[in-house]
């Protein structure tokens, strides 16, 4: 599958100290799949090759202000998780982007992602429509969670969407290998680091 570099953006979901990082408020959930694919090395050199050809890389972190007021007083579900472990607080060191992928001149950070779909809270698509992208390759977190909320949306709007599969990380490796299994060929293009770095020009 030949890519267009100039239509494509690489979206990278959450790859944030509380989750990439020992010590991160949500890390030991995720730590035994980040191992199992290796996916902050593997992303590391996907995101060095699509700078390289030129793909827009975009950056979505989840921030929250202190107190979560962003949310519901009552949390439940995956954001009763991040509350409960009081994770992703802005300006916070657990909230930061991982150091090995810290945003370079010409990335985009998308500001405003509070709940788990990237283009329900952000203008992640007024961004990608502006400029011209058709296809968006995701990495990140949670694999079933925000990875596949994206997804879906990727592909409800129209673009087309790849996703890495040894690029991203669940809470358990049953959670990642169902959504990998079942969910993901419905709404994308899977496929290794790997393989898309043989497509990159």
């Amino acid at each position: 599958m030949a890519i267009d570099p100039t239509t494509t953006a690489l979206v990278l979901i959450e790859y944030q100290n509380d989750f990439t990082s020992e010590g991160g408020a949500l890390h030991e959930a995720v730590a035994p799949v980040m191992d199992s694919t290796g996916m902050l090395g593997k992303t590391k050199n996907v995101v060095e090759a699509a700078r390289a050809a030129g793909v827009t890389v975009m950056h979505a972190p989840i921030t929250f202000a202190e107190g979560y007021h962003e949310i519901s007083s009552h949390p439940y579900g995956i954001l009763k998780g991040v509350v409960d472990g009081k994770a992703f607080v802005k300006d916070s060191w657990g909230a930061a982007i991982v150091d090995d992928l810290t945003p370079q001149a010409g990335d985009i950070v998308v500001e405003g992602k509070r709940g788990l779909d990237t283009f329900a809270s952000t203008n992640l698509d007024f961004m990608l429509r502006s400029k011209g992208i058709r296809t968006i390759v995701l990495g990140g977190f949670l694999t079933n969670c925000c990875v596949e909320s994206t997804m879906r949306s990727g592909y409800e709007n129209g673009y087309r969407v790849i996703t890495l599969s040894d690029c991203m990380a669940a809470t358990s490796a049953e959670e990642h290998d169902n959504a990998l299994r079942f969910d993901f060929p419905m709404f994308s293009v899977s496929m290794s680091a790997e393989e898309l770095l043989a497509d990159l020009p």
